[in-house]
């Protein structure tokens, strides 16, 4: 995967609307894009920070609700496919790797893991069970695949799933300006600090831990933003961090937060 393909430039928007981890909460996903949709204008960006599914019982309904409200925005004039930037979270990460369990070497160990992460209620969502998967994989390969495949035909027949899952990116960042380092980085969880950003792999979605050590600029962004926090501290602003996690899918609410062009925090949305 190239870099085009891992990450997403932002350019220099007038705004940026980032959506923190959502977690299948499909009822608190549509209110809050009746507050920002009223307010998205021509010249922002809507970047949607990983963890869209998971957890939540209505996964299906979430993705139909981001794929509806993608269809309003762009129908605004001025607004470009471009504007609308999703995350991959771990929770996407776990689902794509379920859809080729077949090839883990203890399938049996990485499903009943993914069901303790939340995992299951994709799995129900798409029609399937880790009653099925455990029985297939103690079948042998050949029917872990067949089982596999019965769940990405039930994603492709979802309109627009597919390709949904299929524009998720690493991470995203605001352009550099002459003279200037690039401000905001937009990340899942977190990030190793001591690796370059090209280098992260799956930190961007199990590196939580270290985020607290994150107390100045990282490969040259004043300042890193989240979308989940794994230890449940809540909403949460330093000079050099933002976390964006109300808690959505842990009974909390879902959070959005509103960057100026300088990449100052102008205010959050909680739903």
């Amino acid at each position: 995967m190239n870099e085009q393909e891992r990450f997403v430039v932002l350019g220099r928007p007038r705004r940026i609307w980032a959506v923190g981890a959502i977690h299948g909460d499909v009822d608190r996903l549509a209110a809050l894009h009746d507050d920002i949709g009223a307010r998205f204008q021509p010249g922002d960006r809507l970047i949607y920070l990983g963890n869209l599914i998971g957890r939540g019982p209505r996964v299906r309904d979430t993705m139909d609700e981001l794929l509806s409200f993608r269809r309003a925005v762009l129908s605004v004039r001025g607004v470009i496919v471009s504007d609308l930037v999703y995350l991959r979270g771990g929770q996407e990460e776990m689902w794509q790797k379920l859809l080729q369990l077949q090839f883990a070497p203890n399938p049996t160990e990485v499903l009943q893991w993914m069901m303790t992460q939340g995992v299951d209620a994709t799995l129900a969502a798409y029609g399937g069970s880790a009653y099925q998967g455990v029985a297939a994989a103690r079948d042998g390969a050949v029917s872990l695949a067949r089982w596999t495949g019965q769940l990405r035909t039930a994603q492709r027949a979802a309109p627009g799933h597919d390709a949904l899952f299929a524009a998720l990116r690493r991470a995203a960042y605001t352009e550099r300006r002459q003279g200037r380092l690039p401000e905001l980085l937009f990340v899942n969880a977190g990030i190793d600090t001591s690796r370059p950003l090209a280098a992260q792999g799956d930190s961007f979605w199990w590196g939580g831990g270290a985020w607290s050590r994150i107390e100045g600029p990282y490969a040259g962004f004043g300042r890193v933003v989240r979308g989940y926090d794994p230890g449940h501290g809540g909403l949460a602003a330093t000079p050099a961090t933002v976390t964006l996690d109300g808690g959505c899918g842990f009974s909390g609410t879902l959070a959005c937060g509103c960057f100026g062009p300088d990449g100052e925090l102008l205010e959050v949305v909680e739903v």
